[in-house]
């Protein structure tokens, strides 16, 4: 009897055992807990995420010459042409990290996804874009199997060669740009262009454009059918189709963020840039400096003592550090090097200001270029005005403050026009003042057109061999986590098999 008890007693257990699990899975699933994420806002979080980091004021902003420190430490970079680890990884931990990581999980919610065709083609065209980032300021890096860890489990992504990059950013923003269709889902959610697809494709031609015209030293063949076929699609056509990222006090530009908080009276306009545009009465300078006239000190930097007129400007020359640059204040006229001009952190360089990543203004110059090349059809003059126009037009989306009238835009043309002669010359220039604050880009196309004709910074310390920074250094934390393929990346670009900064990327020859 007792053996039949404990035999009932196991049964019955077993019973509701078995009844529990049956239902444990449905019984213990949070219903407010997401499974997955929608990928439109992956996107939105990779677009967001793609702002331009701070750490391109220590280094980009310095080595084209619109924006320097005299301060070291941990501003040191581009103003003593040295390297700076923990500050040549911003594009890195920006891109690779974050920004690489959400689009490729985009791509890969989407790929087969016949009814989410044009978001799947949005994440290939801004992937490119944020690719063509990276591979400039490193040169060679991890692509095909970068964003992959969670994916596919591939944690020690192999690194490509810059030739090879470049090759699939053109095809993706090809088959990208043809892949998109108005017939089909409207992505309106994503914070670009809300889903409108003719702009997301006018986006894709207008990097296309970018790409080919970055090799044209390298490979012109190259260059000139990726131009035509960008021109053909169908590039920017005004200002409203700008690739912009707009922010608000909780979403902030991290530069405008930088310029107001920490490093407020650390950061000033260089005279290269200040006296280029003042030989040229450029209304822009009026738009873009704020110079604290007799300014002692940082706390003395108030309101009060605000100028923007453009003739007081004084730009802050290169190759001082904080010890000498005493003396050139002093040979300046200037109470101190608080004195020099600034960007106008109550303008342009506010906490909300916009962040651009591809604008017409760019466009229309890159196209003046491609025309004097030979490469498109067209009147590289007129084209050369637009861009002038659409660069100056666009200011005032900073800030009402900074708005050019019409008027000064005829006058600046009128007494600075086009000269075939210098055609070279003056495009790529203005392109250097076009792309200010997307010190990336502005980066990259100094290395390869060599306009303006800057002179190299004569700071005595430099540690580079050269006359600029050809490349940044790869990351430390690259070194510690992807050591193997690092060192096979080095060892195939460099000549002298060590990560430097005077190492030349691919195209630029």
């Amino acid at each position: 009897m007792k053996k039949t008890y404990i035999i009932l007693s196991f049964c019955t257990a077993l019973f509701f055992t078995t009844s529990c699990e049956r239902g444990f899975d449905e019984i213990n699933v949070n219903p407010n807990s997401p499974t997955a994420l929608n990928p439109t806002l992956l996107l939105n979080n990779a677009i967001v995420g793609s702002n331009f980091p701070s750490d391109a004021l220590v280094f980009e902003a310095g080595i084209v010459q619109q924006i320097v420190s005299p301060n070291g430490t941990v501003l040191a970079g581009a103003n003593f042409n040295v390297d700076n680890k923990p500050r040549n990884a911003g594009n890195w931990n920006t891109y690779f990290q974050n920004v690489n990581r959400h689009l490729v999980d985009v791509i890969s919610q989407t790929r087969t996804n016949a009814n989410r065709s044009n978001l799947y083609h949005a994440a290939r065209i801004w992937r490119a874009n944020i690719m063509m980032i990276l591979t400039d300021s490193y040169g060679d890096i991890p692509y095909t199997e970068s964003g992959l860890g969670y994916l596919e489990g591939v944690t020690f992504p192999k690194y490509e060669k810059q030739e090879a990059v470049y090759t699939d950013i053109i095809k993706e923003l090809t088959e990208a740009a043809t892949g998109l269709d108005a017939a089909k889902t409207r992505e309106t959610g994503e914070v670009l262009y809300g889903g409108d697809v003719a702009k997301w494709r006018r986006l894709a031609y207008s990097l296309l454009l970018r790409a080919g015209m970055r090799l044209a030293a390298v490979n012109p063949t190259l260059a000139r059918t990726t131009v035509e076929r960008a021109v053909t699609g169908g590039v920017m056509q005004s200002n409203a189709d700008n690739a912009a990222i707009r922010h608000d006090p909780n979403y902030t530009n991290p530069t405008g963020a930088t310029l107001n908080g920490s490093e407020a009276n650390n950061y000033y306009l260089t005279k290269p840039f200040v006296d280029q545009l003042k030989s040229t009465n450029d209304p822009r300078l009026a738009a873009i400096a704020v110079r604290y006239v007799g300014a002692g000190s940082g706390a003395a930097q108030t309101n009060a003592i605000a100028n923007r007129t453009a003739a007081v400007q004084i730009g802050m020359p290169m190759g001082f550090d904080n010890s000498t640059i005493g003396a050139q204040v002093t040979r300046d006229g200037l109470v101190s090097f608080y004195d020099y001009s600034q960007l106008d952190r109550t303008r342009m360089g506010k906490i909300p200001s916009p962040n651009y990543f591809v604008t017409y203004a760019q466009t229309q110059l890159l196209l003046a270029e491609a025309v004097v090349r030979g490469w498109t059809t067209g009147n590289a003059a007129t084209l050369y005005a637009a861009g002038v126009t659409a660069h100056m037009q666009q200011l005032a989306e900073y800030d009402a403050g900074s708005t050019i009238p019409e008027a000064a835009i005829t006058t600046y043309l009128a007494a600075n026009p086009y000269v075939p002669e210098r055609a070279l010359e003056q495009i790529n220039t203005q392109y250097w003042i076009a792309s200010f604050l997307n010190f990336p880009e502005t980066w990259a196309n100094f290395r390869r057109s060599n306009f303006p004709a800057l002179a190299p910074n004569p700071y005595p310390g430099k540690t580079i061999r050269g006359s600029f920074i050809n490349r940044l250094s790869y990351p430390d934390a690259e070194n510690s986590v992807n050591r193997t393929n690092l060192d096979a990346a080095i060892q195939s670009q460099s000549l002298r098999d060590i990560d430097d900064l005077d190492t030349p990327v691919w195209w630029d020859k």
